[in-house]
């Protein structure tokens, strides 16, 4: 029988290598993989693609993104181009002076490392915008900054005490200073004004469209649900999804609630089964763990140091219990739910691998594919545990490279031993884990070429800086396996991630074959075409 689609002059990626020249497509299921003899398969309705010696692989799936927040910033005060506090300062100062209808000044995405400490005061927002109120998260969405007007609205004043699960920045005198941590960002956050149905299906829309110029076919929402506010992304989902305009394959992580208990999983359990619908299944349970290790709140065995290199009280937070931890992952493990971790040091890594180990020990075996992400700092103790349990090492790929931030706020703060322990993709590779790849988009960019290009390099695309620690690069190979075949096993999603007969055709053909260049030039390569199911979702120009 025909083929409706045929691709011919490979390479075409399959999981036995780059030999093949030619696929086959017919509905929305390749039909055949090979060679010459897959060409006699074009009838006179076949639409055939050329590939002129570039790569034909599976669809690069995202494991832990937020389309729908990374949408809307894109729409407010986008800061996430800016590098200095004087780019950021221009860009907020020009985005309100052009939009004086606008009763709040809300986007994010500015660079820590662009102010000192990585916390910039309310005074320089004030200056520039002194008569509305302010709130701009920061790049990787744990810390707030905003101005007097903002802290006025809601009440924050030198006597206004810490959250349980974040803190107010303040000067010497104790006065708020103008940046909110984690827990902390809630104060004002809950009173922006939250964004309507049509906006949010907008830029759920606009950031799809984002994503498959990607090569992107299928993703995990890290967040489904209400959190420091991040709008609840559920229901744009359940829309475009009855209604056709979802054209990826999407799982939605659900939200755990770090302020309740077991009590709130029979109402996972109803979400669940009133969400999926369609290419949306929301089968999994977002469990964050801890913070960031910027702003000290990333969970760590052992404390923090000062800049002076002196040992500190300060070990991090544990946003939900670790004693009660393993008790809510058996739960969910028996329910059949996945559990999605943010773990970003070590005492969460650990604490995370510990309540899988409880659930196997009580459930047994499962097929719930439980994966740690984040990932920056773990012991070395615990890296083989990942192959053991059979818990998915989720990498963010961007984040391993030796930026200005590493060097401010990161590395001084661990100090050499543990900064050692960052981001060990090799290490994890070579105890037998299983990897998957995201972006946590709008926290970095989400092209997985460029998060290849450094997991491969453990150089940022265009960087000059040293490779960071270079044992822990991986082959080409793995860092595609990752954003493909790993990605699409956390996804659950067995019909993808892979170039065979019967796998479903969801297809991502590149500009080049980057096999072909020296590693250095990954983050060169674009993407010439995306399909889902057989389907033409993007085309670059002149593809």
């Amino acid at each position: 029988m025909p083929a409706d689609l045929l691709f011919t002059g490979g390479p075409v990626l399959t999981p036995e290598g780059r030999g093949a020249t030619a696929l086959a497509v017919t509905g929305d299921r390749i039909t055949a993989v090979g060679g010459d003899d897959v060409r006699e398969l074009a009838g006179p309705r076949t639409e055939v693609v050329d590939l002129a010696g570039r790569l034909l692989l599976p669809g690069f799936q995202d494991a832990h993104v937020h389309p729908v927040p990374a949408g809307l910033e894109l729409t407010q005060c986008d800061l996430s181009g800016t590098r200095t506090a004087e780019e950021t300062l221009a860009a907020v100062r020009a985005y309100a002076a052009a939009r004086p209808e606008r009763e709040w000044i809300t986007g994010g995405g500015w660079s820590m490392e662009a102010f000192e400490g990585g916390t910039p005061t309310k005074a320089l927002l004030d200056a520039i915008v002194p008569d509305r109120p302010v709130y701009l998260p920061n790049r990787d969405h744990h810390g707030a900054w905003v101005n007097s007007r903002a802290l006025e609205l809601a009440g924050v004043t030198r006597d206004t005490p810490d959250p349980a699960d974040g803190r107010v920045e303040r000067d010497a005198s104790g006065e708020p200073s103008g940046t909110l941590q984690e827990g902390a960002m809630r104060l004002v956050g809950r009173l922006v004004p939250a964004a309507g149905p049509a906006e949010l299906l907008a830029a759920l829309l606009h950031a799809q469209r984002r994503l498959h110029s990607l090569g992107i076919t299928a993703w995990q929402d890290a967040l489904v649900g209400d959190f420091l506010g991040m709008p609840d992304p559920s229901e744009a989902y359940l829309t475009a999804a009855r209604d056709g305009s979802l054209t990826a394959r999407v799982v939605g992580a659900l939200w755990w609630d770090r302020g309740r208990g077991a009590e709130q999983i029979p109402e996972l359990a109803e979400r669940r089964a009133s969400l999926s619908h369609g290419r949306f299944r929301a089968g999994t349970v977002k469990l964050m763990l801890d913070g960031v290790a910027e702003n000290g709140t990333a969970a760590l065995l052992d404390p923090y140091l000062d800049k002076c290199g002196c040992v500190t009280a300060n070990r991090g937070t544990s946003f939900i219990d670790p004693d009660r931890l393993p008790k809510y992952v058996t739960e969910l493990d028996a329910l059949g739910f996945q559990c999605h971790f943010h773990a970003l040091g070590d005492r969460a890594v650990r604490d995370a691998l510990d309540a899988i180990g409880a659930a196997r020990a009580v459930n047994g075996p499962s097929d719930t594919r439980p994966h740690l992400a984040h990932l920056q700092v773990v012991h070395p103790d615990d890296v083989p545990r990942f192959a053991r349990l059979g818990a998915t090492a989720n990498i963010q790929p961007l984040w391993a490279a030796h930026e200005p931030q590493m060097d401010e706020l990161t590395i001084p703060f661990l100090g050499p031993e543990r900064a050692a322990w960052q981001y060990p993709f090799g290490a994890l590779l070579g105890s037998g884990a299983r990897v998957a790849a995201g972006s946590d988009w709008p926290v970095s960019s989400p092209n997985p070429l460029q998060g290849i290009h450094v997991a491969v390099n453990r150089v940022g695309p265009g960087g000059d800086a040293p490779v960071f620690l270079p044992h822990e690069r991986i082959s080409l190979t793995d860092a595609l396996t990752a954003y493909t075949a790993g990605s699409a096993y956390v996804n659950h999603l067995d019909d993808t991630g892979r170039l065979s007969a019967g796998a479903l055709a969801d297809l991502v053909v590149l500009d080049r074959d980057p096999f072909e260049g020296p590693p250095e030039a990954i983050a060169q390569t674009r993407v010439a075409l995306t399909y889902v199911g057989g389907e033409r979702v993007y085309a670059a120009d002149g593809a």
